[in-house]
Protein backbone atom coordinates (compact mmCIF):
# COMPACT_ATOMS: atom_id res chain seq x y z
CA UNK A 1 0.00 0.00 0.00
CA UNK A 2 2.89 2.46 -0.85
CA UNK A 3 3.61 2.31 -4.49
CA UNK A 4 4.03 6.08 -4.45
CA UNK A 5 7.44 5.47 -2.52
CA UNK A 6 8.89 3.38 -4.26
CA UNK A 7 7.97 0.01 -6.78
CA UNK A 8 9.69 -3.34 -7.09
CA UNK A 9 11.99 -3.96 -9.79
CA UNK A 10 9.87 -6.22 -12.54
CA UNK A 11 11.72 -9.60 -12.87
CA UNK A 12 11.13 -8.14 -16.97
CA UNK A 13 13.51 -5.10 -16.71
CA UNK A 14 16.10 -7.56 -14.25
CA UNK A 15 16.41 -9.51 -17.17
CA UNK A 16 17.60 -7.12 -19.50
CA UNK A 17 19.61 -5.18 -16.61
CA UNK A 18 21.30 -8.64 -15.64
CA UNK A 19 24.07 -8.95 -18.49
CA UNK A 20 25.12 -5.30 -18.02
CA UNK A 21 25.32 -6.00 -14.26
CA UNK A 22 27.45 -8.69 -14.81
CA UNK A 23 29.44 -9.74 -18.26
CA UNK A 24 28.98 -6.87 -19.89
CA UNK A 25 30.92 -3.79 -17.66
CA UNK A 26 32.75 -1.88 -20.73
CA UNK A 27 32.67 2.29 -20.27
CA UNK A 28 30.70 3.57 -22.45
CA UNK A 29 33.64 6.60 -22.92
CA UNK A 30 36.07 3.36 -23.99
CA UNK A 31 37.56 3.44 -27.59
CA UNK A 32 37.37 -0.28 -27.64
CA UNK A 33 34.77 -2.64 -29.02
CA UNK A 34 33.33 -2.90 -25.04
CA UNK A 35 32.88 0.33 -24.25
CA UNK A 36 31.18 1.07 -28.06
CA UNK A 37 28.73 -1.81 -27.28
CA UNK A 38 27.65 -0.32 -23.93
CA UNK A 39 27.85 3.05 -25.74
CA UNK A 40 25.27 1.72 -28.28
CA UNK A 41 23.04 0.32 -25.76
CA UNK A 42 22.68 3.76 -24.18
CA UNK A 43 21.80 5.28 -26.97
CA UNK A 44 19.62 2.57 -27.86
CA UNK A 45 17.96 3.19 -24.69
CA UNK A 46 17.46 7.19 -24.92
CA UNK A 47 15.82 6.43 -28.67
CA UNK A 48 13.64 4.15 -26.73
CA UNK A 49 12.83 6.49 -23.63
CA UNK A 50 12.43 9.31 -26.26
CA UNK A 51 9.75 7.94 -28.59
CA UNK A 52 7.41 7.42 -25.24
CA UNK A 53 7.89 10.77 -24.48
CA UNK A 54 7.51 11.89 -28.31
CA UNK A 55 10.21 13.73 -28.38
CA UNK A 56 13.93 13.97 -29.94
CA UNK A 57 16.36 11.18 -28.65
CA UNK A 58 19.40 14.15 -28.50
CA UNK A 59 16.50 16.30 -25.73
CA UNK A 60 17.05 13.60 -22.92
CA UNK A 61 19.34 13.48 -20.55
CA UNK A 62 19.90 10.12 -17.84
CA UNK A 63 20.70 11.26 -14.51
CA UNK A 64 20.37 9.31 -10.97
CA UNK A 65 16.61 9.63 -10.31
CA UNK A 66 13.75 12.43 -9.94
CA UNK A 67 15.73 14.37 -7.59
CA UNK A 68 18.78 15.19 -10.01
CA UNK A 69 16.31 15.74 -12.61
CA UNK A 70 14.06 18.04 -11.04
CA UNK A 71 17.24 19.83 -9.45
CA UNK A 72 18.99 20.29 -13.33
CA UNK A 73 15.82 21.58 -14.56
CA UNK A 74 15.30 24.43 -12.19
CA UNK A 75 18.52 25.37 -10.43
CA UNK A 76 20.00 24.54 -14.31
CA UNK A 77 17.84 26.70 -16.05
CA UNK A 78 17.06 29.18 -14.06
CA UNK A 79 21.26 30.05 -13.58
CA UNK A 80 21.45 29.77 -17.25
CA UNK A 81 19.18 32.33 -18.50
CA UNK A 82 19.07 34.96 -15.27
CA UNK A 83 20.98 37.30 -18.18
CA UNK A 84 21.35 37.12 -21.35
CA UNK A 85 24.40 36.89 -23.30
CA UNK A 86 25.63 38.38 -26.44
CA UNK A 87 24.03 35.98 -29.43
CA UNK A 88 21.79 33.53 -27.06
CA UNK A 89 18.69 34.97 -28.06
CA UNK A 90 17.04 34.25 -24.26
CA UNK A 91 15.47 36.50 -22.04
CA UNK A 92 16.81 37.49 -19.08
CA UNK A 93 14.75 37.29 -15.77
CA UNK A 94 15.34 36.01 -12.42
CA UNK A 95 11.22 35.31 -11.32
CA UNK A 96 10.07 32.26 -11.41
CA UNK A 97 6.89 30.49 -10.73
CA UNK A 98 6.33 27.49 -8.85
CA UNK A 99 3.25 25.13 -7.89
CA UNK A 100 3.01 25.35 -4.01
CA UNK A 101 2.46 21.70 -4.08
CA UNK A 102 5.42 20.31 -5.85
CA UNK A 103 8.00 17.68 -4.39
CA UNK A 104 10.54 18.94 -1.90
CA UNK A 105 13.42 18.19 -4.88
CA UNK A 106 11.27 21.08 -6.59
CA UNK A 107 10.80 23.14 -3.72
CA UNK A 108 14.04 23.05 -2.43
CA UNK A 109 15.87 23.79 -5.51
CA UNK A 110 13.44 26.80 -5.50
CA UNK A 111 14.57 28.07 -2.11
CA UNK A 112 18.06 27.41 -2.81
CA UNK A 113 17.54 30.03 -5.88
CA UNK A 114 15.96 32.59 -3.40
CA UNK A 115 19.22 32.88 -1.84
CA UNK A 116 21.00 33.42 -5.42
CA UNK A 117 18.78 36.23 -6.13
CA UNK A 118 16.06 34.71 -7.39
CA UNK A 119 12.61 35.69 -7.20
CA UNK A 120 9.91 32.76 -6.35
CA UNK A 121 5.82 33.08 -6.60
CA UNK A 122 4.48 30.09 -5.47
CA UNK A 123 1.02 29.35 -7.07
CA UNK A 124 -1.65 27.76 -4.75
CA UNK A 125 -4.16 24.99 -5.44
CA UNK A 126 -7.86 24.98 -4.95
CA UNK A 127 -8.98 22.87 -2.55
CA UNK A 128 -8.99 20.20 -4.29
CA UNK A 129 -5.51 20.30 -5.19
CA UNK A 130 -5.83 21.08 -8.60
CA UNK A 131 -3.38 24.34 -10.07
CA UNK A 132 -5.75 26.55 -12.36
CA UNK A 133 -4.66 28.68 -15.00
CA UNK A 134 -6.22 31.45 -13.74
CA UNK A 135 -4.14 31.37 -10.58
CA UNK A 136 -1.18 31.05 -13.25
CA UNK A 137 -1.70 34.01 -15.51
CA UNK A 138 -2.23 36.53 -12.48
CA UNK A 139 1.36 35.86 -11.57
CA UNK A 140 3.20 35.75 -14.90
CA UNK A 141 5.89 39.01 -15.29
CA UNK A 142 8.12 40.15 -17.96
CA UNK A 143 10.95 38.64 -16.41
CA UNK A 144 10.01 35.31 -15.13
CA UNK A 145 11.77 32.74 -17.01
CA UNK A 146 10.61 29.43 -15.71
CA UNK A 147 7.03 27.36 -14.13
CA UNK A 148 6.81 24.59 -12.49
CA UNK A 149 3.50 22.33 -12.09
CA UNK A 150 3.73 18.34 -11.86
CA UNK A 151 1.98 16.34 -13.87
CA UNK A 152 0.37 14.46 -10.89
CA UNK A 153 0.73 15.18 -7.00
CA UNK A 154 3.00 12.64 -5.22
CA UNK A 155 0.75 13.16 -1.87
CA UNK A 156 -2.76 13.63 -3.33
CA UNK A 157 -2.72 12.17 -6.64
CA UNK A 158 -4.49 15.00 -8.37
CA UNK A 159 -3.77 15.29 -12.18
CA UNK A 160 -3.01 18.88 -13.36
CA UNK A 161 -3.72 20.45 -16.24
CA UNK A 162 -0.83 20.63 -17.72
CA UNK A 163 -1.56 20.41 -21.20
CA UNK A 164 -3.90 23.62 -20.88
CA UNK A 165 -1.11 25.32 -19.11
CA UNK A 166 1.12 24.40 -21.72
CA UNK A 167 -0.64 25.50 -24.23
CA UNK A 168 -1.61 28.93 -22.69
CA UNK A 169 2.65 29.71 -22.24
CA UNK A 170 3.25 29.17 -25.44
CA UNK A 171 0.84 30.89 -26.97
CA UNK A 172 1.71 34.62 -24.37
CA UNK A 173 5.69 33.86 -25.11
CA UNK A 174 5.40 34.04 -29.00
CA UNK A 175 8.64 34.07 -30.49
CA UNK A 176 10.54 34.42 -27.13
CA UNK A 177 11.91 30.95 -25.69
CA UNK A 178 10.49 31.82 -22.14
CA UNK A 179 8.84 30.95 -19.74
CA UNK A 180 9.64 28.15 -20.19
CA UNK A 181 7.32 24.84 -18.48
CA UNK A 182 8.85 22.04 -16.71
CA UNK A 183 6.05 19.23 -15.38
CA UNK A 184 7.60 16.55 -12.84
CA UNK A 185 6.40 13.40 -14.12
CA UNK A 186 7.39 10.85 -11.64
CA UNK A 187 5.15 9.93 -10.37
CA UNK A 188 2.22 10.05 -13.30
CA UNK A 189 4.77 7.84 -15.83
CA UNK A 190 2.31 4.58 -15.24
CA UNK A 191 -0.58 6.31 -15.78
CA UNK A 192 -0.55 9.18 -18.02
CA UNK A 193 -0.01 10.21 -21.46
CA UNK A 194 3.49 11.71 -21.36
CA UNK A 195 3.71 12.90 -24.90
CA UNK A 196 5.93 16.48 -24.70
CA UNK A 197 3.86 17.77 -28.17
CA UNK A 198 1.01 17.32 -26.12
CA UNK A 199 1.52 18.20 -22.83
CA UNK A 200 3.49 21.33 -24.24
CA UNK A 201 6.21 21.15 -22.10
CA UNK A 202 9.41 22.36 -22.42
CA UNK A 203 11.06 19.88 -19.25
CA UNK A 204 9.78 17.30 -18.30
CA UNK A 205 11.24 14.80 -14.80
CA UNK A 206 11.45 11.10 -14.70
CA UNK A 207 12.28 8.68 -12.54
CA UNK A 208 12.76 4.50 -12.90
CA UNK A 209 11.79 3.68 -8.95
CA UNK A 210 8.12 4.56 -9.43
CA UNK A 211 7.89 2.76 -12.80
CA UNK A 212 8.93 -0.56 -11.47
CA UNK A 213 12.46 0.04 -12.76
CA UNK A 214 15.77 0.62 -10.74
CA UNK A 215 16.15 2.77 -8.11
CA UNK A 216 19.02 5.36 -8.71
CA UNK A 217 17.84 6.30 -12.13
CA UNK A 218 15.76 8.84 -14.04
CA UNK A 219 15.68 10.89 -16.76
CA UNK A 220 15.46 14.73 -17.96
CA UNK A 221 13.83 15.65 -20.99
CA UNK A 222 15.22 19.27 -22.51
CA UNK A 223 13.51 20.64 -25.50
CA UNK A 224 15.97 21.80 -28.18
CA UNK A 225 17.70 24.46 -28.03
CA UNK A 226 17.19 25.23 -24.14
CA UNK A 227 20.43 26.38 -22.32
CA UNK A 228 21.68 24.77 -18.75
CA UNK A 229 24.07 24.50 -16.75
CA UNK A 230 25.53 21.85 -15.38
CA UNK A 231 25.31 20.91 -11.59
CA UNK A 232 28.31 19.34 -11.66
CA UNK A 233 31.47 19.04 -13.10
CA UNK A 234 34.52 16.71 -14.77
CA UNK A 235 33.08 15.13 -17.81
CA UNK A 236 31.43 15.18 -21.14
CA UNK A 237 29.31 12.46 -20.59
CA UNK A 238 25.44 13.30 -21.67
CA UNK A 239 26.43 16.45 -23.40
CA UNK A 240 28.40 17.69 -20.59
CA UNK A 241 24.86 18.70 -18.30
CA UNK A 242 25.53 15.25 -16.33
CA UNK A 243 29.08 14.37 -16.09
CA UNK A 244 30.49 10.70 -14.56
CA UNK A 245 30.44 6.88 -15.86
CA UNK A 246 26.85 5.91 -17.18
CA UNK A 247 24.87 3.43 -15.48
CA UNK A 248 24.66 1.32 -17.81
CA UNK A 249 22.70 -1.09 -16.65
CA UNK A 250 20.21 0.84 -15.12
CA UNK A 251 20.01 3.27 -17.98
CA UNK A 252 18.69 -0.01 -19.93
CA UNK A 253 16.43 -0.30 -16.77
CA UNK A 254 15.02 2.50 -17.33
CA UNK A 255 13.85 2.11 -20.37
CA UNK A 256 12.79 -0.73 -20.40
CA UNK A 257 10.61 -0.20 -17.72
CA UNK A 258 9.25 2.90 -19.05
CA UNK A 259 8.33 1.00 -22.23
CA UNK A 260 6.13 -1.34 -20.53
CA UNK A 261 4.70 1.46 -18.22
CA UNK A 262 3.35 2.91 -21.02
CA UNK A 263 1.95 -0.10 -22.72
CA UNK A 264 0.50 -1.46 -19.96
CA UNK A 265 -0.81 1.58 -18.55
CA UNK A 266 -4.57 1.66 -19.54
CA UNK A 267 -5.38 -1.86 -18.50
CA UNK A 268 -3.63 -1.71 -15.33
CA UNK A 269 -5.14 2.09 -14.61
CA UNK A 270 -8.52 0.41 -15.07
CA UNK A 271 -7.72 -2.53 -12.94
CA UNK A 272 -6.27 -0.32 -9.97
CA UNK A 273 -8.89 2.48 -10.65
CA UNK A 274 -11.57 0.05 -8.99
CA UNK A 275 -10.15 -0.81 -6.24
CA UNK A 276 -9.11 2.72 -5.46
CA UNK A 277 -12.56 3.59 -5.51
CA UNK A 278 -13.47 0.90 -3.31
CA UNK A 279 -10.69 1.46 -0.57
CA UNK A 280 -11.88 5.06 -0.44
CA UNK A 281 -15.88 4.92 -0.55
CA UNK A 282 -15.53 1.82 2.08
CA UNK A 283 -13.59 4.08 4.37
CA UNK A 284 -15.36 7.30 4.55
CA UNK A 285 -18.84 4.97 4.63
CA UNK A 286 -17.52 3.10 7.73
CA UNK A 287 -15.04 5.02 9.61
CA UNK A 288 -16.98 7.82 11.17
CA UNK A 289 -14.89 11.85 10.85
CA UNK A 290 -12.71 11.06 7.54
CA UNK A 291 -12.32 12.88 4.44
CA UNK A 292 -10.65 12.28 1.36
CA UNK A 293 -7.81 14.78 0.36
CA UNK A 294 -7.78 15.85 -3.27
CA UNK A 295 -9.82 15.34 -6.22
CA UNK A 296 -12.32 12.52 -6.22
CA UNK A 297 -11.81 11.22 -9.50
CA UNK A 298 -9.58 13.66 -11.24
CA UNK A 299 -6.52 11.95 -9.66
CA UNK A 300 -4.15 8.83 -10.21
CA UNK A 301 -5.61 5.51 -10.25
CA UNK A 302 -3.58 4.37 -7.72
CA UNK A 303 -3.65 7.03 -5.16
CA UNK A 304 -5.81 7.10 -1.92
CA UNK A 305 -5.01 10.45 0.75
CA UNK A 306 -7.77 10.15 3.52
CA UNK A 307 -7.15 12.34 6.95
CA UNK A 308 -8.24 10.75 10.22
CA UNK A 309 -9.36 13.26 12.19
CA UNK A 310 -8.54 12.80 16.19
CA UNK A 311 -5.53 10.74 15.48
CA UNK A 312 -1.57 10.64 14.57
CA UNK A 313 -1.27 9.67 11.35
CA UNK A 314 2.51 8.81 12.63
CA UNK A 315 0.61 6.16 15.10
CA UNK A 316 -1.82 4.89 12.69
CA UNK A 317 1.31 4.16 10.13
CA UNK A 318 3.07 2.13 13.17
CA UNK A 319 -0.31 0.52 13.92
CA UNK A 320 -0.79 -0.82 10.34
CA UNK A 321 2.86 -1.89 9.65
CA UNK A 322 2.38 -4.08 12.64
CA UNK A 323 -0.58 -5.76 10.79
CA UNK A 324 1.44 -6.29 7.97
CA UNK A 325 0.23 -3.22 6.13
CA UNK A 326 2.74 -0.71 4.47
CA UNK A 327 0.86 2.91 4.12
CA UNK A 328 2.74 6.58 4.16
CA UNK A 329 1.45 9.83 5.62
CA UNK A 330 2.86 11.71 2.60
CA UNK A 331 6.08 11.97 0.32
CA UNK A 332 9.22 9.49 1.65
CA UNK A 333 11.44 12.19 1.43
CA UNK A 334 9.71 13.82 3.97
CA UNK A 335 9.39 11.42 6.12
CA UNK A 336 12.21 12.30 8.37
CA UNK A 337 10.17 15.57 9.43
CA UNK A 338 7.07 15.66 11.97
CA UNK A 339 5.93 18.43 10.62
CA UNK A 340 2.71 18.09 8.81
CA UNK A 341 2.07 17.96 4.69
CA UNK A 342 2.69 20.99 2.79
CA UNK A 343 0.57 19.71 0.48
CA UNK A 344 -2.38 18.72 2.78
CA UNK A 345 -1.99 22.20 4.04
CA UNK A 346 -1.87 24.07 1.13
CA UNK A 347 -5.13 22.82 0.16
CA UNK A 348 -6.99 24.33 3.04
CA UNK A 349 -6.68 21.62 5.66
CA UNK A 350 -5.76 22.53 9.06
CA UNK A 351 -2.59 21.25 10.66
CA UNK A 352 -4.43 18.59 12.66
CA UNK A 353 -6.24 17.07 9.97
CA UNK A 354 -2.69 17.22 8.19
CA UNK A 355 -0.79 15.71 10.96
CA UNK A 356 -4.12 12.76 10.58
CA UNK A 357 -3.61 12.52 6.62
CA UNK A 358 -2.47 8.81 5.24
CA UNK A 359 -1.44 7.91 1.99
CA UNK A 360 -2.25 4.43 0.51
CA UNK A 361 -0.98 3.79 -3.15
CA UNK A 362 -1.64 0.78 -5.01
CA UNK A 363 0.46 -1.27 -7.10
CA UNK A 364 1.26 -4.10 -9.72
CA UNK A 365 0.55 -6.45 -7.07
CA UNK A 366 -1.91 -5.21 -4.80
CA UNK A 367 -5.27 -7.27 -4.93
CA UNK A 368 -8.85 -6.86 -3.94
CA UNK A 369 -8.04 -9.29 -1.16
CA UNK A 370 -5.29 -6.71 -0.03
CA UNK A 371 -8.33 -3.90 -0.09
CA UNK A 372 -10.42 -6.38 2.11
CA UNK A 373 -7.86 -7.28 4.18
CA UNK A 374 -7.17 -3.08 4.94
CA UNK A 375 -10.58 -2.37 5.22
CA UNK A 376 -11.05 -5.05 8.18
CA UNK A 377 -7.71 -4.14 9.96
CA UNK A 378 -8.27 -0.35 9.73
CA UNK A 379 -11.59 0.78 11.73
CA UNK A 380 -10.50 -1.13 14.66
CA UNK A 381 -6.80 0.79 15.05
CA UNK A 382 -8.45 3.95 13.70
CA UNK A 383 -11.01 3.68 17.40
CA UNK A 384 -8.36 2.07 19.69
CA UNK A 385 -6.20 5.28 18.50
CA UNK A 386 -8.87 7.98 19.20
CA UNK A 387 -9.86 6.01 22.25
CA UNK A 388 -5.95 6.88 23.50
CA UNK A 389 -6.19 10.32 22.33
CA UNK A 390 -9.68 11.11 24.37
CA UNK A 391 -8.03 9.61 27.45
CA UNK A 392 -5.01 11.50 27.69
CA UNK A 393 -7.33 14.43 26.90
Amino acid sequence: MDHAATTPLDPRVFAVMKPWLTEKFGNPSSFHSSGKEAKDAIEAARVSVSKNLSCRAEEIIFTSGGTESDNLAILGFARANSSVGPSTGFGTGKHLIISAIEHHAVLEAAKRLEKEGFEISYVQPNLEGIIELDSIKTLVRPDTVLISVMLANNEIGTIQPISEIGNWIQKIRGAKQYPVFHTDACQAAGALELSVEKLHVDLMTINGSKIYGPKGTGALYIHHGLRLQPLQFGGAQERGLRPGTENVAGIIGLAAALELAQKEKNKESERLTVLRDKLISEILKNIPKTQLNGHSKNRLPNNVNISFLDIEGEALLLYLDAQGICASTGSACASASLDPSHVILAIGRSPEEAHGAMRFTLGHSTTEKDIDYVLKVLPPLVEKLRMFSSTRL
